[in-house]
Protein backbone atom coordinates (compact mmCIF):
# COMPACT_ATOMS: atom_id res chain seq x y z
CA UNK A 1 0.00 0.00 0.00
CA UNK A 2 1.18 3.33 -0.68
CA UNK A 3 1.94 4.86 2.98
CA UNK A 4 1.80 8.90 4.11
CA UNK A 5 5.29 10.25 4.68
CA UNK A 6 5.61 12.45 8.45
CA UNK A 7 8.51 13.93 8.98
CA UNK A 8 9.40 14.58 12.62
CA UNK A 9 11.66 17.84 13.45
CA UNK A 10 14.33 16.00 14.94
CA UNK A 11 17.15 19.07 13.72
CA UNK A 12 16.95 21.49 16.69
CA UNK A 13 15.23 19.54 19.20
CA UNK A 14 18.63 19.05 21.12
CA UNK A 15 19.79 22.42 23.14
CA UNK A 16 23.91 23.17 22.31
CA UNK A 17 24.74 22.41 25.96
CA UNK A 18 23.74 18.92 25.51
CA UNK A 19 25.24 18.77 22.44
CA UNK A 20 28.52 20.01 23.38
CA UNK A 21 28.55 17.62 26.29
CA UNK A 22 27.93 14.35 24.58
CA UNK A 23 30.75 12.69 22.27
CA UNK A 24 27.70 11.96 20.06
CA UNK A 25 26.06 12.57 16.27
CA UNK A 26 23.91 15.67 16.25
CA UNK A 27 21.41 14.09 14.29
CA UNK A 28 21.63 10.53 16.44
CA UNK A 29 20.97 13.07 19.21
CA UNK A 30 17.86 14.65 17.76
CA UNK A 31 16.67 11.01 16.74
CA UNK A 32 16.77 10.17 20.45
CA UNK A 33 15.22 13.97 21.48
CA UNK A 34 12.49 13.15 19.24
CA UNK A 35 11.84 9.79 20.79
CA UNK A 36 11.68 11.24 24.27
CA UNK A 37 15.12 10.74 25.32
CA UNK A 38 16.85 14.42 25.36
CA UNK A 39 18.94 15.06 28.98
CA UNK A 40 22.84 13.83 28.78
CA UNK A 41 21.52 11.05 31.70
CA UNK A 42 18.80 9.37 29.45
CA UNK A 43 20.98 9.68 26.34
CA UNK A 44 24.05 7.68 28.24
CA UNK A 45 21.79 5.45 29.45
CA UNK A 46 20.45 4.62 26.34
CA UNK A 47 23.51 3.95 24.46
CA UNK A 48 25.20 2.64 26.97
CA UNK A 49 22.26 0.31 28.79
CA UNK A 50 23.75 -1.46 32.07
CA UNK A 51 22.49 -3.91 33.88
CA UNK A 52 22.79 -2.27 37.26
CA UNK A 53 20.35 -0.05 35.69
CA UNK A 54 17.64 -2.72 36.36
CA UNK A 55 14.22 -1.96 38.63
CA UNK A 56 14.08 -3.78 42.02
CA UNK A 57 12.40 -6.44 41.38
CA UNK A 58 10.74 -6.31 44.73
CA UNK A 59 8.58 -3.28 43.60
CA UNK A 60 6.52 -5.74 41.75
CA UNK A 61 3.91 -6.40 44.09
CA UNK A 62 3.24 -9.88 45.42
CA UNK A 63 6.83 -10.11 44.60
CA UNK A 64 7.71 -10.63 48.42
CA UNK A 65 5.34 -13.76 48.62
CA UNK A 66 6.01 -15.01 45.86
CA UNK A 67 10.01 -15.52 47.08
CA UNK A 68 8.74 -16.28 50.63
CA UNK A 69 6.33 -19.40 49.19
CA UNK A 70 9.28 -20.43 46.69
CA UNK A 71 11.80 -20.29 49.55
CA UNK A 72 9.53 -22.79 51.73
CA UNK A 73 9.31 -24.80 48.88
CA UNK A 74 12.55 -25.43 48.80
CA UNK A 75 12.99 -25.91 52.25
CA UNK A 76 10.65 -28.72 52.64
CA UNK A 77 11.10 -30.50 49.40
CA UNK A 78 7.98 -29.51 47.41
CA UNK A 79 7.50 -30.32 44.11
CA UNK A 80 7.13 -27.36 41.68
CA UNK A 81 5.64 -27.15 38.24
CA UNK A 82 6.20 -24.80 35.98
CA UNK A 83 2.96 -24.23 33.63
CA UNK A 84 4.20 -22.16 30.31
CA UNK A 85 3.00 -21.09 27.11
CA UNK A 86 3.08 -22.56 23.59
CA UNK A 87 4.68 -19.21 21.98
CA UNK A 88 8.43 -18.37 22.39
CA UNK A 89 7.92 -15.78 25.51
CA UNK A 90 6.43 -18.94 27.53
CA UNK A 91 9.15 -21.31 26.43
CA UNK A 92 12.06 -19.20 27.43
CA UNK A 93 10.17 -18.06 30.27
CA UNK A 94 9.14 -21.85 31.26
CA UNK A 95 13.09 -22.75 30.41
CA UNK A 96 14.61 -19.73 32.21
CA UNK A 97 12.37 -20.67 35.79
CA UNK A 98 12.93 -24.64 35.40
CA UNK A 99 16.72 -24.51 34.80
CA UNK A 100 17.26 -21.90 37.61
CA UNK A 101 15.45 -23.54 39.95
CA UNK A 102 17.16 -26.73 38.90
CA UNK A 103 20.25 -24.79 39.54
CA UNK A 104 19.28 -23.90 42.75
CA UNK A 105 18.17 -27.14 44.63
CA UNK A 106 14.42 -27.04 43.70
CA UNK A 107 12.22 -30.13 42.15
CA UNK A 108 10.76 -28.78 39.35
CA UNK A 109 9.30 -29.98 36.47
CA UNK A 110 7.35 -28.36 33.29
CA UNK A 111 4.10 -28.58 31.53
CA UNK A 112 3.28 -26.68 28.60
CA UNK A 113 0.09 -26.71 27.03
CA UNK A 114 -1.14 -28.54 23.55
CA UNK A 115 -2.48 -25.83 21.40
CA UNK A 116 -4.98 -28.27 19.72
CA UNK A 117 -5.67 -30.27 22.87
CA UNK A 118 -5.35 -28.37 26.19
CA UNK A 119 -6.14 -24.44 24.76
CA UNK A 120 -4.49 -21.36 25.91
CA UNK A 121 -3.54 -20.87 29.38
CA UNK A 122 -4.38 -22.63 32.74
CA UNK A 123 -6.98 -25.06 32.15
CA UNK A 124 -8.38 -27.59 35.07
CA UNK A 125 -7.53 -30.92 33.50
CA UNK A 126 -4.45 -29.85 33.40
CA UNK A 127 -4.12 -28.58 36.61
CA UNK A 128 -5.60 -32.25 38.13
CA UNK A 129 -2.92 -34.21 36.16
CA UNK A 130 0.13 -32.22 37.86
CA UNK A 131 -1.48 -32.48 41.19
CA UNK A 132 -1.95 -36.03 40.21
CA UNK A 133 1.74 -36.38 39.85
CA UNK A 134 2.88 -34.97 43.12
CA UNK A 135 2.99 -30.92 42.44
CA UNK A 136 2.59 -29.07 45.42
CA UNK A 137 2.97 -25.63 44.04
CA UNK A 138 2.59 -24.39 40.68
CA UNK A 139 4.31 -21.51 38.86
CA UNK A 140 2.42 -20.21 35.97
CA UNK A 141 4.65 -18.23 33.55
CA UNK A 142 3.48 -15.63 30.39
CA UNK A 143 -0.23 -16.80 31.51
CA UNK A 144 -2.59 -17.06 34.18
CA UNK A 145 -3.33 -13.39 34.71
CA UNK A 146 -7.72 -14.52 34.10
CA UNK A 147 -7.93 -18.10 35.44
CA UNK A 148 -9.68 -17.06 38.11
CA UNK A 149 -11.77 -20.84 38.20
CA UNK A 150 -8.26 -22.49 37.84
CA UNK A 151 -6.95 -20.56 40.64
CA UNK A 152 -9.88 -21.35 42.81
CA UNK A 153 -9.28 -24.95 41.98
CA UNK A 154 -5.73 -24.70 43.07
CA UNK A 155 -7.47 -23.62 46.35
CA UNK A 156 -9.78 -26.45 46.71
CA UNK A 157 -7.09 -28.85 46.02
CA UNK A 158 -4.26 -27.48 48.59
CA UNK A 159 -1.83 -26.46 45.76
CA UNK A 160 -0.43 -23.33 45.87
CA UNK A 161 -0.44 -21.22 42.67
CA UNK A 162 2.20 -18.30 41.45
CA UNK A 163 1.35 -16.50 38.72
CA UNK A 164 3.99 -14.88 36.53
CA UNK A 165 1.85 -13.43 33.77
CA UNK A 166 2.11 -9.56 31.89
CA UNK A 167 -0.86 -9.58 29.70
CA UNK A 168 -3.91 -7.77 30.40
CA UNK A 169 -5.87 -8.28 33.87
CA UNK A 170 -9.80 -8.49 34.07
CA UNK A 171 -11.80 -7.09 36.81
CA UNK A 172 -11.76 -10.06 39.14
CA UNK A 173 -7.98 -11.28 39.96
CA UNK A 174 -7.18 -15.14 40.17
CA UNK A 175 -7.10 -15.67 43.98
CA UNK A 176 -3.60 -17.17 44.16
CA UNK A 177 -0.76 -17.09 46.46
CA UNK A 178 1.12 -14.60 44.84
CA UNK A 179 0.58 -12.82 41.40
CA UNK A 180 3.67 -11.07 39.77
CA UNK A 181 2.25 -8.35 36.96
CA UNK A 182 3.15 -4.93 36.63
CA UNK A 183 0.07 -4.55 34.87
CA UNK A 184 -2.45 -5.37 38.01
CA UNK A 185 -3.69 -2.92 40.54
CA UNK A 186 -1.89 -1.29 42.74
CA UNK A 187 1.37 -2.78 41.45
CA UNK A 188 4.42 -0.06 41.84
CA UNK A 189 6.76 -1.73 39.30
CA UNK A 190 7.26 1.40 37.49
CA UNK A 191 7.81 -0.28 33.32
CA UNK A 192 4.47 -1.77 32.04
CA UNK A 193 5.56 -3.47 29.30
CA UNK A 194 7.69 -6.20 30.14
CA UNK A 195 7.21 -9.34 28.42
CA UNK A 196 6.36 -13.08 30.71
CA UNK A 197 10.38 -14.23 30.31
CA UNK A 198 10.84 -10.72 31.61
CA UNK A 199 8.47 -10.53 34.75
CA UNK A 200 9.97 -14.57 35.33
CA UNK A 201 13.10 -13.21 35.15
CA UNK A 202 12.71 -10.65 37.88
CA UNK A 203 11.56 -12.95 39.89
CA UNK A 204 14.95 -14.99 39.74
CA UNK A 205 16.76 -11.66 40.62
CA UNK A 206 14.62 -11.59 43.74
CA UNK A 207 15.14 -15.22 44.82
CA UNK A 208 18.46 -15.04 44.18
CA UNK A 209 18.65 -11.85 46.29
CA UNK A 210 16.95 -14.08 49.32
CA UNK A 211 18.70 -17.38 48.29
CA UNK A 212 21.99 -15.24 49.29
CA UNK A 213 20.72 -13.97 52.02
CA UNK A 214 19.37 -17.38 53.75
CA UNK A 215 23.34 -18.88 53.02
CA UNK A 216 22.41 -21.17 49.82
CA UNK A 217 25.68 -19.84 48.52
CA UNK A 218 28.12 -20.61 51.39
CA UNK A 219 29.01 -24.39 49.94
CA UNK A 220 28.28 -23.31 46.24
CA UNK A 221 28.80 -20.81 43.61
CA UNK A 222 25.94 -17.99 43.51
CA UNK A 223 24.66 -18.52 39.58
CA UNK A 224 25.63 -15.74 37.38
CA UNK A 225 21.96 -14.47 36.03
CA UNK A 226 23.58 -12.75 33.00
CA UNK A 227 24.33 -16.41 31.38
CA UNK A 228 19.88 -16.66 31.42
CA UNK A 229 20.05 -13.36 29.47
CA UNK A 230 19.88 -15.02 26.20
CA UNK A 231 16.40 -16.67 26.91
CA UNK A 232 15.22 -13.31 27.84
CA UNK A 233 16.36 -11.61 25.27
CA UNK A 234 14.62 -14.51 22.89
CA UNK A 235 11.16 -14.12 24.51
CA UNK A 236 11.19 -10.31 24.97
CA UNK A 237 12.30 -10.14 21.49
CA UNK A 238 9.70 -12.57 19.98
CA UNK A 239 6.52 -10.97 21.70
CA UNK A 240 7.07 -7.69 20.34
CA UNK A 241 6.90 -5.96 23.74
CA UNK A 242 8.65 -2.49 23.32
CA UNK A 243 12.30 -2.27 23.19
CA UNK A 244 13.05 0.44 25.92
CA UNK A 245 13.81 0.71 29.45
CA UNK A 246 14.13 -2.44 31.16
CA UNK A 247 13.49 -4.59 27.94
CA UNK A 248 16.34 -2.42 26.18
CA UNK A 249 18.87 -3.54 29.13
CA UNK A 250 17.67 -7.21 28.49
CA UNK A 251 17.58 -7.73 24.71
CA UNK A 252 20.90 -5.59 24.41
CA UNK A 253 23.11 -7.83 26.91
CA UNK A 254 21.00 -11.05 25.73
CA UNK A 255 22.02 -10.61 22.05
CA UNK A 256 25.89 -10.64 23.36
CA UNK A 257 25.20 -14.04 24.65
CA UNK A 258 23.53 -15.32 21.95
CA UNK A 259 26.02 -14.18 19.63
CA UNK A 260 28.40 -16.15 21.66
CA UNK A 261 26.37 -18.45 23.22
CA UNK A 262 27.10 -21.18 25.80
CA UNK A 263 24.03 -23.31 25.24
CA UNK A 264 24.12 -26.00 22.99
CA UNK A 265 20.07 -25.12 21.93
CA UNK A 266 20.73 -21.65 21.04
CA UNK A 267 24.00 -22.87 19.22
CA UNK A 268 22.22 -25.92 17.04
CA UNK A 269 19.26 -23.47 16.38
CA UNK A 270 21.54 -20.37 15.31
CA UNK A 271 22.85 -23.68 12.83
CA UNK A 272 19.62 -24.58 11.53
CA UNK A 273 18.78 -20.96 10.85
CA UNK A 274 21.55 -20.01 8.88
CA UNK A 275 23.17 -17.52 11.10
CA UNK A 276 26.85 -17.42 11.08
CA UNK A 277 29.59 -15.86 13.08
CA UNK A 278 28.85 -12.24 14.06
CA UNK A 279 26.64 -10.30 16.25
CA UNK A 280 23.05 -11.45 16.28
CA UNK A 281 20.23 -8.16 15.77
CA UNK A 282 17.12 -8.11 16.48
CA UNK A 283 15.76 -9.29 12.95
CA UNK A 284 17.50 -11.97 12.77
CA UNK A 285 15.79 -13.49 16.01
CA UNK A 286 12.58 -12.39 15.65
CA UNK A 287 12.75 -13.22 11.46
CA UNK A 288 15.05 -16.84 11.87
CA UNK A 289 15.07 -17.73 15.55
CA UNK A 290 11.76 -17.39 16.82
CA UNK A 291 9.68 -19.09 14.36
CA UNK A 292 11.46 -22.29 14.58
CA UNK A 293 10.90 -21.91 18.75
CA UNK A 294 7.24 -21.10 17.46
CA UNK A 295 6.82 -23.95 14.61
CA UNK A 296 6.32 -26.63 17.16
CA UNK A 297 3.90 -25.49 18.99
CA UNK A 298 1.89 -23.70 16.15
CA UNK A 299 2.13 -27.13 14.24
CA UNK A 300 2.10 -30.07 17.30
CA UNK A 301 3.90 -29.52 20.52
CA UNK A 302 5.93 -26.84 21.80
CA UNK A 303 7.85 -29.14 24.33
CA UNK A 304 10.95 -30.15 21.68
CA UNK A 305 11.43 -25.71 22.25
CA UNK A 306 11.58 -26.23 25.78
CA UNK A 307 14.26 -29.11 25.89
CA UNK A 308 15.90 -27.69 22.92
CA UNK A 309 16.97 -24.18 25.36
CA UNK A 310 16.98 -26.72 28.47
CA UNK A 311 19.60 -29.38 26.66
CA UNK A 312 23.52 -29.83 28.03
CA UNK A 313 24.08 -31.73 25.15
CA UNK A 314 25.03 -30.55 21.13
CA UNK A 315 24.10 -33.58 19.75
CA UNK A 316 21.34 -33.86 21.27
CA UNK A 317 20.33 -30.17 20.21
CA UNK A 318 20.88 -30.21 17.05
CA UNK A 319 18.12 -33.30 16.71
CA UNK A 320 16.20 -31.40 17.98
CA UNK A 321 16.67 -28.02 16.10
CA UNK A 322 16.35 -30.13 12.59
CA UNK A 323 12.91 -31.03 14.08
CA UNK A 324 12.09 -27.57 14.67
CA UNK A 325 13.33 -26.40 11.40
CA UNK A 326 11.27 -29.29 9.83
CA UNK A 327 7.96 -27.97 11.51
CA UNK A 328 9.20 -24.36 10.11
CA UNK A 329 8.82 -25.16 6.57
CA UNK A 330 5.61 -27.34 7.43
CA UNK A 331 4.53 -24.06 8.76
CA UNK A 332 5.85 -21.54 6.29
CA UNK A 333 3.93 -23.92 3.28
CA UNK A 334 0.12 -24.10 5.83
CA UNK A 335 0.99 -20.01 5.98
CA UNK A 336 1.64 -19.58 2.53
CA UNK A 337 -1.94 -21.56 1.75
CA UNK A 338 -3.58 -19.78 4.07
CA UNK A 339 -2.93 -16.05 3.45
CA UNK A 340 -3.24 -16.76 -0.47
CA UNK A 341 -7.27 -17.87 0.68
CA UNK A 342 -7.70 -15.05 2.55
CA UNK A 343 -6.27 -12.37 0.20
CA UNK A 344 -9.10 -14.14 -2.62
CA UNK A 345 -12.14 -14.11 0.32
CA UNK A 346 -11.31 -10.65 0.77
CA UNK A 347 -10.55 -9.51 -3.29
CA UNK A 348 -13.91 -11.59 -4.10
CA UNK A 349 -16.15 -10.27 -1.50
CA UNK A 350 -16.66 -6.45 -3.17
CA UNK A 351 -16.92 -5.53 0.18
CA UNK A 352 -12.94 -3.95 0.27
CA UNK A 353 -12.07 -1.06 0.46
CA UNK A 354 -15.42 -0.55 2.03
CA UNK A 355 -15.05 -2.33 5.09
CA UNK A 356 -12.68 -1.05 7.70
CA UNK A 357 -12.19 -4.53 9.24
CA UNK A 358 -11.64 -8.26 8.19
CA UNK A 359 -12.85 -10.86 9.60
CA UNK A 360 -12.82 -14.42 8.08
CA UNK A 361 -13.64 -18.07 8.81
CA UNK A 362 -12.45 -21.40 7.53
CA UNK A 363 -12.62 -24.90 8.64
CA UNK A 364 -9.68 -25.52 6.39
CA UNK A 365 -7.43 -23.37 8.39
CA UNK A 366 -4.83 -24.52 10.52
CA UNK A 367 -5.20 -22.48 13.90
CA UNK A 368 -1.44 -22.55 15.13
CA UNK A 369 -1.15 -20.47 12.17
CA UNK A 370 -3.60 -17.71 11.91
CA UNK A 371 -2.02 -15.47 13.72
CA UNK A 372 0.96 -14.94 11.61
CA UNK A 373 -1.56 -14.90 8.54
CA UNK A 374 -3.53 -12.22 10.28
CA UNK A 375 -0.43 -9.98 10.93
CA UNK A 376 0.62 -10.37 7.03
CA UNK A 377 -2.99 -9.17 6.11
CA UNK A 378 -2.84 -6.38 8.24
CA UNK A 379 0.30 -5.60 6.13
CA UNK A 380 -1.44 -5.67 3.34
CA UNK A 381 -4.78 -3.86 3.58
CA UNK A 382 -3.58 -1.80 7.18
CA UNK A 383 -7.24 -3.06 8.80
CA UNK A 384 -8.16 -4.95 12.10
CA UNK A 385 -8.15 -8.40 11.10
CA UNK A 386 -9.11 -11.47 12.70
CA UNK A 387 -9.04 -14.73 11.12
CA UNK A 388 -10.94 -17.65 12.38
CA UNK A 389 -10.33 -21.59 12.07
CA UNK A 390 -13.16 -23.56 12.15
CA UNK A 391 -13.31 -26.43 14.25
CA UNK A 392 -15.63 -29.76 13.06
CA UNK A 393 -17.56 -29.76 16.69
CA UNK A 394 -19.07 -26.49 15.44
CA UNK A 395 -16.69 -23.88 17.49
CA UNK A 396 -14.04 -21.39 15.91
CA UNK A 397 -10.97 -20.29 17.65
CA UNK A 398 -9.64 -16.92 16.18
CA UNK A 399 -6.45 -14.47 16.12
CA UNK A 400 -6.07 -11.04 16.04
CA UNK A 401 -4.24 -8.26 14.80
CA UNK A 402 -4.38 -4.13 14.80
CA UNK A 403 -3.14 -0.93 13.78
CA UNK A 404 -2.42 2.28 15.39
CA UNK A 405 -5.32 4.33 16.26
CA UNK A 406 -7.46 0.36 16.95
CA UNK A 407 -7.53 -0.83 20.43
CA UNK A 408 -8.01 -4.81 19.68
CA UNK A 409 -9.17 -5.79 23.09
CA UNK A 410 -11.04 -2.46 23.53
CA UNK A 411 -13.20 -3.58 20.40
CA UNK A 412 -13.55 -7.60 21.69
CA UNK A 413 -14.93 -6.20 24.80
CA UNK A 414 -17.69 -4.07 22.59
CA UNK A 415 -18.53 -7.39 21.09
CA UNK A 416 -18.36 -9.71 23.95
CA UNK A 417 -21.91 -10.95 23.43
CA UNK A 418 -20.86 -12.62 20.47
CA UNK A 419 -17.45 -14.20 22.28
CA UNK A 420 -17.12 -17.29 24.63
CA UNK A 421 -13.85 -15.85 25.30
CA UNK A 422 -11.19 -13.21 24.42
CA UNK A 423 -7.70 -11.78 25.41
CA UNK A 424 -5.31 -10.43 24.52
CA UNK A 425 -3.17 -6.73 23.88
CA UNK A 426 -3.46 -3.49 21.80
CA UNK A 427 -2.30 -5.18 19.12
CA UNK A 428 -3.01 -9.03 19.47
CA UNK A 429 -5.52 -11.07 20.00
CA UNK A 430 -7.22 -14.44 20.62
CA UNK A 431 -11.03 -15.31 20.57
CA UNK A 432 -13.32 -18.25 20.48
CA UNK A 433 -16.82 -18.45 19.76
CA UNK A 434 -19.17 -20.41 18.17
CA UNK A 435 -19.40 -20.90 14.35
CA UNK A 436 -23.12 -19.59 13.94
CA UNK A 437 -21.84 -16.22 15.78
CA UNK A 438 -19.04 -15.88 13.47
CA UNK A 439 -21.73 -13.53 10.75
CA UNK A 440 -23.19 -11.41 13.51
CA UNK A 441 -19.45 -11.57 15.35
CA UNK A 442 -17.62 -9.89 12.26
CA UNK A 443 -20.70 -7.38 11.73
CA UNK A 444 -20.25 -5.91 15.68
CA UNK A 445 -16.53 -5.80 14.99
CA UNK A 446 -17.08 -3.80 11.44
CA UNK A 447 -19.65 -1.67 13.38
CA UNK A 448 -16.74 -0.70 16.07
CA UNK A 449 -14.27 -0.34 13.48
CA UNK A 450 -16.36 1.69 11.42
CA UNK A 451 -16.82 4.29 14.66
CA UNK A 452 -13.30 4.45 15.54
CA UNK A 453 -11.50 4.55 12.69
CA UNK A 454 -11.32 7.57 10.05
CA UNK A 455 -10.09 7.01 6.37
CA UNK A 456 -6.68 8.87 7.26
CA UNK A 457 -6.39 5.50 9.91
CA UNK A 458 -6.69 3.36 6.76
CA UNK A 459 -3.17 4.42 5.20
CA UNK A 460 -0.37 3.20 6.92
CA UNK A 461 1.64 6.09 8.09
CA UNK A 462 5.68 5.93 7.33
CA UNK A 463 7.88 8.25 10.11
CA UNK A 464 10.82 9.49 8.77
CA UNK A 465 13.30 10.87 11.68
CA UNK A 466 15.00 13.34 9.90
CA UNK A 467 15.62 14.31 6.75
CA UNK A 468 18.98 15.05 5.25
CA UNK A 469 21.42 16.70 2.45
CA UNK A 470 23.77 13.87 0.55
CA UNK A 471 26.97 15.39 2.35
CA UNK A 472 24.89 13.98 5.72
CA UNK A 473 25.24 10.66 4.41
CA UNK A 474 28.46 8.94 5.43
CA UNK A 475 30.22 6.05 6.70
CA UNK A 476 30.30 7.69 9.89
CA UNK A 477 26.53 7.83 9.78
CA UNK A 478 26.18 4.83 9.63
CA UNK A 479 28.50 3.42 12.27
CA UNK A 480 26.99 6.47 14.30
CA UNK A 481 22.86 5.04 14.29
CA UNK A 482 24.25 1.48 14.88
CA UNK A 483 24.79 2.67 18.67
CA UNK A 484 20.74 2.93 18.69
CA UNK A 485 20.62 -1.38 18.02
CA UNK A 486 18.93 -2.80 19.00
CA UNK A 487 15.80 -2.10 17.14
CA UNK A 488 12.32 -3.38 17.58
CA UNK A 489 8.85 -2.20 18.64
CA UNK A 490 9.00 1.09 20.90
CA UNK A 491 12.77 1.76 19.01
CA UNK A 492 12.60 1.17 15.25
CA UNK A 493 15.41 1.75 13.08
CA UNK A 494 15.78 5.36 12.07
CA UNK A 495 14.53 6.33 8.86
CA UNK A 496 15.87 8.95 6.79
CA UNK A 497 14.72 11.14 3.80
CA UNK A 498 17.17 12.05 0.68
CA UNK A 499 14.56 14.10 -1.76
CA UNK A 500 14.93 14.45 -5.51
CA UNK A 501 17.37 11.67 -6.43
CA UNK A 502 18.24 11.08 -9.69
CA UNK A 503 18.26 7.18 -10.61
CA UNK A 504 21.13 6.56 -12.44
CA UNK A 505 21.54 2.81 -12.86
CA UNK A 506 18.42 0.49 -11.97
CA UNK A 507 18.71 -3.77 -11.84
CA UNK A 508 15.76 -6.07 -10.26
CA UNK A 509 17.30 -8.72 -8.17
CA UNK A 510 15.85 -11.96 -6.47
CA UNK A 511 12.45 -12.18 -6.08
CA UNK A 512 11.28 -8.30 -6.33
CA UNK A 513 14.01 -6.60 -5.41
CA UNK A 514 15.82 -3.49 -6.52
CA UNK A 515 19.26 -2.46 -6.70
CA UNK A 516 20.01 0.96 -7.31
CA UNK A 517 22.79 3.75 -8.28
CA UNK A 518 21.51 7.12 -7.03
CA UNK A 519 23.28 10.59 -7.63
CA UNK A 520 22.60 13.94 -6.23
CA UNK A 521 24.56 16.76 -5.91
CA UNK A 522 28.08 15.23 -6.78
CA UNK A 523 27.15 12.07 -4.10
CA UNK A 524 26.27 8.80 -5.74
CA UNK A 525 25.01 5.93 -3.59
CA UNK A 526 24.03 2.34 -3.98
CA UNK A 527 20.70 1.01 -2.48
CA UNK A 528 18.89 -1.68 -2.16
CA UNK A 529 14.85 -1.47 -1.87
CA UNK A 530 13.72 -5.12 -1.10
CA UNK A 531 10.08 -6.39 -2.14
CA UNK A 532 9.57 -2.30 -4.44
CA UNK A 533 10.63 -3.72 -8.13
CA UNK A 534 7.09 -2.95 -8.93
CA UNK A 535 7.85 1.04 -8.32
CA UNK A 536 8.38 3.26 -10.85
CA UNK A 537 11.78 5.60 -10.90
CA UNK A 538 11.63 7.48 -13.84
CA UNK A 539 12.82 11.47 -12.78
CA UNK A 540 13.69 12.09 -9.71
CA UNK A 541 12.45 10.31 -6.62
CA UNK A 542 12.47 11.01 -2.88
CA UNK A 543 13.72 8.08 -0.71
CA UNK A 544 13.25 6.81 2.83
CA UNK A 545 15.85 5.15 3.86
CA UNK A 546 18.38 3.46 6.36
CA UNK A 547 22.46 3.59 5.77
CA UNK A 548 24.19 0.65 6.68
CA UNK A 549 27.81 -0.78 6.36
CA UNK A 550 27.61 -3.37 3.95
CA UNK A 551 29.73 -6.02 4.56
CA UNK A 552 31.07 -8.63 1.49
CA UNK A 553 34.00 -10.34 0.89
CA UNK A 554 36.07 -8.78 3.92
CA UNK A 555 35.53 -5.42 2.29
CA UNK A 556 32.68 -3.33 3.80
CA UNK A 557 30.88 0.08 1.66
CA UNK A 558 28.12 2.43 2.32
CA UNK A 559 24.80 1.21 1.40
CA UNK A 560 20.92 2.74 2.00
CA UNK A 561 18.55 0.27 2.27
CA UNK A 562 15.09 1.73 1.04
CA UNK A 563 12.26 1.11 2.91
CA UNK A 564 9.89 3.26 0.89
CA UNK A 565 10.36 5.56 -2.66
CA UNK A 566 8.01 7.99 -4.96
CA UNK A 567 8.09 10.55 -7.10
CA UNK A 568 9.75 13.53 -6.13
CA UNK A 569 7.39 16.18 -4.54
Amino acid sequence: MNKRWVLRDTREVVSDPIRQGLQVHPLVLGILAARGCASPDEIRTFLTPSLSDMLDPFLLRGMDMAVARLMEARRAGDKICVYGDYDVDGITGTALLVSFLRTTGFICSYFIPNRFDDGYGLNSASIESIITQGATLIVSVDCGITAVDEAALCRRRGVDLIIVDHHAPKAVMPDACAVLNPLQPGCGYPFKSLAGVGVAFNLLVALRSALREAGAFEVCAMPDLRKWLDLVALGTIADVVPLISQNRIYAYHGLKQISNPLKPGIQALKRVAGIKEGAVTCGQVGFRLAPRLNAAGRMESAVPGVDLLMSDSLDESMLIAAELDTANAERQAVERRIFEEAVSLVESSGDYPDRRSIVLASDEWHQGVIGIVASRMVERYHRPTILIALTADGLGKGSGRSIPGFHLLDALEACSRHLGRFGGHRYAAGIGLTAVDVPAFAEGFEEVAARLLTESDLVPRLTIDAEVVPGDVTNELAQELKRLEPFGMGNPEPLLMLRGMTVVERRVVGEGHLRLRLSRDGCSFVAIAFNLADRETSGLIDIAFFPEMNEWNGSSSLQLRVKDLRSAE
